[in-house]
């Protein structure tokens, strides 16, 4: 955030129709529109771009360098019966594009208070952060992709457009969700996800390879996925299986961690009704 001393270097430019409350902090460069309206608990990085028509309300900090295209309104209220009026939180990180209509609201108290987002994501036209969620970096939410409330999603996640994402579901890391899936359980990193209800589809081997892995490492990625969702035994004894089998490979101890980790969701596989 700006001083005024830096500010009076690299003002901020300021539509004459925007509404800017005293109080907001405003870092240098940073350009707001016509007929924006901007909070008095608000925090703006430096070179922050809100183009026209843009609401930021509640306590919401937006990163350096993060455009926000019209009619988007960054940390509104939950959409929750339980809030009543707490000051809870909404942080964006740098260099993220939000594009037309895109709604992001604040936390719930009694969850921490915080809905975050990382660098480097774009949100297409009219997705939606529910309160409480927690977005990784470069990761792409298409057209109306809705994520509920609590819902966590790692790095370098494509969500298709309309897909759909249940309240506390995780989706691991480079995961790719296809269009207008509904996805109700937990989607494992690398994990490739179609359908309604969403079945697990197998790997997600193009966004592997864009982020650099050698095919032996994507076929040793293939062996272990094959023998962890072998419908013949327990999820649970495959995994014991794979950490006795697999040599040293990040990916594997990804899928297995996430796995392993507590959920309020079960998970997905590649049969319908199949639970973790």
């Amino acid at each position: 955030m700006t001083t005024p001393a830096r500010a009076a270097l690299h003002p901020a430019k300021i539509h004459p129709a925007a509404i800017v409350e005293d109080g907001a902090q405003i870092g240098m460069n940073v350009e707001i529109g016509p007929f924006c309206h901007v909070g008095p608990k608000v925090r703006l990085g430096d070179n922050v771009r809100l183009m026209s028509h843009v609401v930021v309300q509640g306590s919401t900090t937006i990163g350096e360098g993060t455009v926000v295209f019209p009619n988007a309104v960054l940390g509104c209220a939950p959409q929750n019966i339980h809030y009543h009026g707490e000051d809870t939180e909404l942080v964006i990180g740098r260099s993220c594009t939000i594009r037309e209509g895109v709604t992001m609201h604040t936390g719930m108290p009694d969850a921490g208070g915080k809905t975050t987002v990382g660098d480097n994501s774009l949100f297409l036209a009219y997705s939606h952060v529910a309160h409480d969620c927690h977005v990784g970096s470069n990761v792409i939410l298409s057209n109306n992709v809705l994520l509920a409330g609590h819902v966590s999603v790692g790095d370098r996640v494509i969500m298709g457009g309309g897909a759909a994402v249940h309240q506390f579901v995780r989706i691991g890391h480079h995961a790719f969700i296809g269009g207008l899936a509904a996805v109700s359980n937990d989607v494992i990193p690398y994990g490739m996800l179609n359908g309604n209800p969403g079945v697990l589809m197998g790997l997600n081997i193009i966004g592997m390879q864009r982020s650099g892995f050698e095919k032996p490492a994507i076929h040793a990625v293939r062996r272990a996925f094959k023998t962890i969702f072998d419908s013949q035994s327990p999820i649970r004894e495959n995994i014991a299986r794979v950490r006795e089998q697999t040599d040293k490979n990040e990916a594997i101890a990804d899928i297995i961690a996430f796995i392993d980790a507590e959920s309020d969701r079960a998970l997905s596989s590649p049969a319908r009704g199949q639970r973790g």
